[in-house]
């Protein structure tokens, strides 16, 4: 078997070997021959790129097929379940009806680009560099404007991207929340430091968004790849948001453990609950 990144179950395609191992090996896709028939036009157009997503050209019914069979060959191989067991009690992947725009959380690394330019976005896949990107399709949609406004503050007042190769600079992240239930945002600037020059201005700026309920900074000093360091410092509003699954309301800090996707959280807890008989309880 070979591993191709780019290429979908059922293309054929000329690809260029990169690596071999003794049972398996590693290609680069270098042409698509015959397009397969669950590849479908993906919505972002970086997906390529960007190391989020790697079958967003796949159908998300394939997607789910896909999942399925992961997680099958897993239990199979490593678990040591046998397949008559698996064909009786394994379920299928309960996916979305929209899979979009269902994260919660999303963290923005904050650098700039060859021409010395501002940037945030996400890292390509396996590297540290930072593709340019705010509006991704799986965060909230509130996301894009949010980020707009902080790059706009740090142009306009000179605050330095974080440089991961000398430990100098002083922004390194933009964590954003959301609680969908609640309709609560929150932001929160990781630094290499103790304060945010003009700080206020970006709290005035921030609070005009609908919705907004807790702005912080994460302090981070540290040479190291951990995004969050251990200290918070409240710029303005509550120090956490609110977001509620299956009736139960959860305060969320900028260190808080939450799923990020809600929807789906909530399916599983009540998938779990009516194995086990507990609905209506």
């Amino acid at each position: 078997p070979f591993f191709i990144k780019d290429a979908l179950i059922g293309d054929v395609v000329e690809a260029r070997i990169i690596k071999l191992k003794k049972n398996y090996g590693y290609g680069r896709l270098t042409q698509v021959l015959t397009s397969s028939p669950y590849r479908v036009e993906p919505r972002c157009p970086l997906h390529r790129k960007c190391g989020g997503c790697q079958i967003q050209a796949l159908s998300y019914e394939k997607q789910l097929e896909y999942k399925t069979q992961k997680i099958r060959n897993n239990l199979l191989r490593l678990g040591g379940f046998s397949l008559q067991f698996l064909d009786a009690h394994m379920e299928p992947v309960l996916g979305m009806e929209q899979p979009y725009h269902y994260r919660n959380k999303a963290q923005f690394p904050v650098g700039t680009d060859k021409e010395g330019n501002l940037i945030t976005g996400f890292y390509a896949g396996r590297t540290h560099d930072i593709i340019p990107n705010t509006d991704c399709c799986l965060g909230a949609p509130e996301n894009a404007g949010i980020l707009e406004i902080i790059l706009d503050f740090l142009k306009a007042y000179e605050c330095p991207a974080y440089n991961e190769a000398t430990g100098q600079g002083l922004v390194r992240h933009i964590l954003l929340r959301k609680g969908f239930s609640t309709g609560q945002l929150m932001v929160c600037l990781v630094i290499n430091g103790h304060d945010l020059p003009h700080r206020e201005e970006l709290v005035r700026r921030l609070r005009e968004i609908p919705g907004m309920t807790s702005i912080s900074l994460n302090v981070n000093e540290k040479n190291t790849n951990v995004i969050m360091g251990e200290k918070v410092i409240p710029l303005w509003g509550q120090p956490y948001i609110q977001d509620t699954i299956g009736g139960i309301c959860y305060q969320i800090s900028p260190l808080s453990f939450y799923q990020v996707n809600p929807a789906q959280t909530e399916v599983l807890y009540r998938t779990a609950l009516e194995f086990a008989g507990l609905t209506g309880q």
